[in-house]
């Protein structure tokens, strides 16, 4: 009794969960399309109304947000409706005439409905998303129009007086309204050094300037450090280094930044209104830092042999000023920017500031371009082929960036503010790209390179548990590092065009819809699902490998079949295993076994055309490996070739001939053509020896003296036993003919060799005269390689 209590108590402790999650997915993806729609509403009207770039963007991204949950929610509802489907197949067909039981005509009118009813919320659904897409499209062409708007705005050159009037006129009020926006803050201020706010703000500060300074330099140094003791290989060691520059370089100011801030506001030393310019001084931080770091590693002035680019110290020395100034200069231009839109300044304040950003930015430009000049032709004197076609290079690149800079400097002489400030920046933004993607193209290279290198811990740690050649870890390695690469590249265009406004270059939002799938008839083929198929398809051939391995070296050695069918056996085995790995990964990518079939049955006309003789050496392979009329270790004869069976394929079967090369064959030919086999039935191999004695000699000395040799000779059998016989008496002397057997007909000539050694040496020490009666091998079965060529020169002699 205790016992069965304690099982109904499990029971039920089992059954809770299952009853508390008793949840309908139907209902709970119908609730979820129901938030979606209400979202989508609420972005719609959202985007009615004025926004500027930041609104919209965050507007796109829930437009994207509901065009994703509505995905997630009609495969589900997809799937509850082949659900659906499937049992109303088990309930089979209404039958006419018959009258059904209640309760199946309940569960199948109950069936019916939750069929409607999930197929209208999978229509609502795709209308739905179609609608969020288009919605999405619709905001990102929005930032596309505000900014050509931006960029075709005009205003008077700052060279006349339409441009200075009203800059004078709105004056005043820009003064008034800059003052109290300082007023607000240095309230601020003086609210939190009254109520202690002094401490955390000096605490920010102090840990600002550690992080800046000393922590920043004991990092820089154990990165040296480590990649010297710890890193092999020079390659990765510098891009390592680089790397950490960057890492420590951006990420250290950033984050004293972000420090100081902190201490200020913990210090109710941050007015509210200075929210934003707060934000905008944390981003122009780690911006700023990321620039002068990226230069820093890229040029490495102190440190010539770490420097990933092959320019002269001279260069990397004249041009690390401009990389500070850069950074310099980006931090003020965000700055600027967001006091002016923090402070709510006139439009013809926002001109002029933009216009003396403009000016700043053309004058960075310009003189990174005359230094590059200058260094150019101080370099001109000693160039070779190759820094010729670099040169050649930096000068097309030099003549756009000037292209660019005269537009920019015409643009604002011209009264285009914006442009010739966005012109003057993205020169710049182009150098900080190609720059960063310079740096990691390269790491990726010499990463990859360097973690699979055939000679390294991977190759062999993946070689000895495994047993995956060094050299395919190798192939992965520069593969993987391609792959890697394109991705940096694809990105990097990406963030080029990020200036242009969020969706100009629509390379994020083709990737996001990529990302979730792209449709090829019925078949829907996601990044996801391809990755999930390769790694379903890696692991199905890890799997086939173990088991032929277990195959080959465990259990196929402790039966008693021969090599040949234990290698059939193997080959079989694992050609099913990877039609079956296959099958296994194009169904985790969703193409089913009946898509499968009809790709097939579409392109059998053109595997029966174009692909017959391959077809028809596979099926071969099968039937040798299956029937066994060759099979491995077998000596076989074709045409006027001959040797032994060292590898039988489902395409071709390898035979390895007398002078030790190998004859590849096509199987076709071993089942379509005759060929002689000459081990399959009997593998023994006879020895023939024929020679002559003086008549008078004593021949049972002589055939007591070769009984001797015959049983010294390891390789020749007793049974059957050597046999000597009297052929003739011709001519003064007696004939004899005598034989002997080996086991394999491989061993027949050297084996013949040692006897006929022995031959000459004993008969002349026994005073007996060898005649030169001719000699001749026959084989029962096979010939040995290179024993033919002597046999026909015995015949001859």
């Amino acid at each position: 009794m205790i016992l069965r209590r304690i099982l109904i108590l499990f029971s039920l402790l089992v059954a809770m969960p299952a009853v508390a999650q008793d949840v309908d997915p139907i209902v709970t993806a119908t609730q979820a399309l129901d938030q979606a729609a209400t979202e989508f509403k609420a972005v719609d009207t959202a985007f009615n109304q004025p926004t500027d770039s930041t609104q919209r963007a965050a507007l796109q991204d829930r437009a994207t947000a509901v065009k994703t949950a509505t995905t997630a929610q009609v495969a589900v509802l997809t799937a509850q409706e082949s659900l659906i489907d499937a049992r109303v197949v088990q309930l089979g067909p209404t039958t006419p005439g018959v009258v059904e039981a209640p309760d199946i005509r309940a569960q199948r009118k109950l069936l019916a409905q939750q069929r409607s009813t999930v197929d209208s919320a999978i229509k609502r659904g795709k209308l739905l998303g179609v609608e969020a897409d288009q919605l999405a499209a619709e905001i990102g062409a929005s930032q596309a129009n505000a900014f050509s708007e931006k960029m075709s705005q005009r205003v008077g050159s700052p060279l006349s007086g339409d441009f200075w009037a009203p800059v004078a006129q709105m004056l005043p009020r820009d003064l008034k309204r800059t003052g109290l926006f300082l007023t607000i803050e240095f309230d601020a201020l003086r609210h939190g050094a009254a109520t202690g706010g002094v401490l955390p703000a000096l605490l920010g500060l102090l840990a600002a300037l550690v992080l800046c300074w000393p922590v920043r330099q004991a990092l820089r140094k154990f990165g040296q450090r480590y990649v010297i003791e710890r890193v092999p290989g020079n390659r990765v060691r510098r891009s390592g280094l680089a790397l950490w520059l960057v890492a420590v370089g951006t990420l250290l100011p950033g984050l004293a930044a972000l420090a100081l801030l902190a201490g200020l506001r913990t210090g109710h030393m941050v007015a509210p209104a200075w929210a934003g310019l707060a934000a905008a001084f944390q981003k122009a931080a780690f911006i700023a830092a990321f620039v002068s770091a990226l230069g820093g590693a890229l040029l490495q002035r102190r440190q010539p042999s770490w420097r990933l680019i092959g320019i002269l110290d001279t260069t990397a020395t004249a041009l690390r000023p401009w990389t500070f100034a850069a950074a310099g200069i980006a931090f003020v231009g965000l700055l600027a920017n967001a006091f002016v839109g923090s402070v709510g300044a006139s439009g013809p304040a926002s001109a002029l500031a933009d216009s003396i950003l403009s000016i700043v930015q053309i004058a960075l430009v310009f003189g990174i371009l005359v230094t590059g000049a200058r260094l150019r032709a101080a370099a001109t004197k000693d160039l070779d082929e190759d820094d010729e076609a670099d040169r050649t290079s930096a000068a097309f690149v030099s003549l756009g960036a000037w292209a660019m800079l005269a537009v920019s400097l015409i643009a604002l002489l011209t009264g285009y503010v914006s442009l010739a400030l966005f012109l003057s920046r993205f020169v710049v933004w182009i150098a900080i790209v190609f720059g960063a993607t310079y740096l990691g193209v390269v790491a990726i290279d010499d990463i990859c390179s360097s973690l699979f290198a055939r000679d390294g811990r991977m190759a062999d740690a993946f070689h000895h548990g495994f047993g995956v050649r060094r050299s395919l870890i190798d192939q992965f390695g520069v593969a993987l590092s391609a792959v890697l690469r394109l991705i940096l590249i694809a990105l990097a265009l990406g963030f080029l065009f990020t200036p242009f406004g969020s969706d100009v270059g629509t390379l994020f939002d083709q990737l996001g819809r990529v990302s979730q799938g792209v449709t090829v008839g019925q078949i829907t083929i996601a990044p996801g699902a391809i990755l999930r198929a390769c790694a379903v398809l890696a692991l199905g051939l890890f799997v086939v490998r173990a088991i032929q391995r277990w195959l080959t070296n465990r259990y196929l050695p402790a039966t008693e079949l021969d090599a040949g069918a234990r290698n059939s056996i193997a080959m079989v085995a694992r050609y099913a295993g990877l039609i079956l790995a296959v099958l296994w990964a194009l169904a985790s990518l969703g193409i089913g076994i009946e898509r499968i079939a009809l790709l097939l049955s579409a392109l059998s006309v053109g595997i029966g055309f174009g692909l017959q003789a391959i077809t028809q050496n596979f099926v071969s392979g099968l039937i040798l490996l299956a029937e066994r009329p060759v099979k491995i270790g077998d000596w076989v004869k074709i045409g006027d070739q001959e040797g032994d069976v060292k590898r039988i394929s489902v395409r071709a079967t390898e035979i390895q001939i007398a002078d030790r090369s190998t004859l590849i064959v096509p199987n076709s030919e071993l089942i379509t053509k005759s060929i002689v086999n000459k081990t399959m039935a009997d593998p023994l191999g006879r020895i023939q020896l024929q020679f002559s004695v003086p008549l008078g000699t004593d021949v049972g000395q002589v055939k007591d003296m070769l009984n001797t040799m015959f049983d010294e000779a390891p390789a020749v059998l007793g049974d059957p036993a050597p046999v000597i016989f009297i052929d003739s008496i011709a001519d003064g002397r007696v004939n004899l003919n005598m034989f002997a057997y080996v086991s394999s007909p491989r061993s027949v000539y050297p084996t013949r060799s040692e006897i006929l050694f022995k031959l000459l040496q004993r008969m002349p020490e026994a005073g007996i005269e060898l005649g030169t009666t001719p000699q001749q091998v026959q084989w029962i079965g096979a010939t040995p390689m290179g024993a033919q060529g002597i046999i026909d020169d015995g015949e001859k002699a």
